[in-house]
C-alpha cells in the first residue's frame, strides 16, 4: 500500500512539473487607431491615439481577460498600443512594460523570464513575429482592417495557438 502511495505521489509530482512550466501568453494587435477608418488608407500619424472605437475594444479585451490571471502586460513604445492595454492593466493592478518594437530577441526574454499568464499588445508585423518566436510553427498574418485577433500561445515543450475573435 505504502508503495502505491508513493507512486502516485512520485507520478503527481513529476507530471506537475511540465504543468507548471507551461505559461500561456495572449497577443493582440493595438485597437482601432485615430488616424484610420475601415476600409481607407490611413493618413499614418506617427505616433496617433486610438479611435473611439478602438478605445471601445480596449474595453472588451480588458472584460474578456480580467479573469485570466494575467501578471505581465507588455506593449510597445507607441501609444495606441499603450492606450489598448491600459483598461486591462487598471483593471487588474498591473503596470504595463514598455518593449521596443524593434527587438522581438529582448521581449521574448522578458516573456520567458515572467511568471505566471501575460498579455503583449504589438502590431500586425510583430505579433505573428512573437508568436513564431515562441514556437508556433502555424504561420499567422494580420490584415490591414483586423483588429479583433485574440491569440492564445500555451508554451512549454509542444507550443500550441489557438486563435479567437473578440469586439
Amino acid at each position: 500500500m505504502i508503495s502505491r502511495v508513493f507512486t502516485v505521489v512520485f507520478l503527481a509530482c513529476v507530471l506537475a512539473v511540465p504543468a507548471a512550466a507551461q505559461q500561456t501568453v495572449f497577443l493582440v494587435r493595438h485597437a482601432e487607431r485615430a488616424d484610420s477608418s475601415p476600409g481607407t488608407s490611413p493618413t499614418m500619424a506617427a505616433d496617433p491615439d486610438l479611435s473611439e472605437a478602438g478605445r471601445a475594444r480596449a474595453e472588451h479585451l480588458a472584460e474578456a481577460l480580467k479573469d485570466a490571471k494575467i501578471t505581465a502586460i507588455f506593449a510597445t513604445e507607441f501609444k495606441r498600443t499603450q492606450q489598448t492595454a491600459a483598461p486591462l492593466a487598471k483593471a487588474i493592478g498591473v503596470t504595463v512594460k514598455i518593449v521596443t518594437s524593434k527587438n522581438d530577441a529582448s521581449l521574448i526574454a522578458d516573456l520567458k523570464a515572467a511568471k505566471g499568464n501575460v498579455l503583449v499588445v504589438g502590431h500586425s508585423n510583430t505579433v505573428p513575429e512573437v508568436i513564431k518566436r515562441l514556437g508556433v510553427t502555424t504561420a499567422v498574418a494580420i490584415g490591414d482592417d483586423d483588429f479583433d485577433n485574440l491569440f492564445i500561445v500555451s508554451t512549454g515543450t509542444r507550443p500550441s495557438l489557438v486563435r479567437l475573435h473578440y469586439r
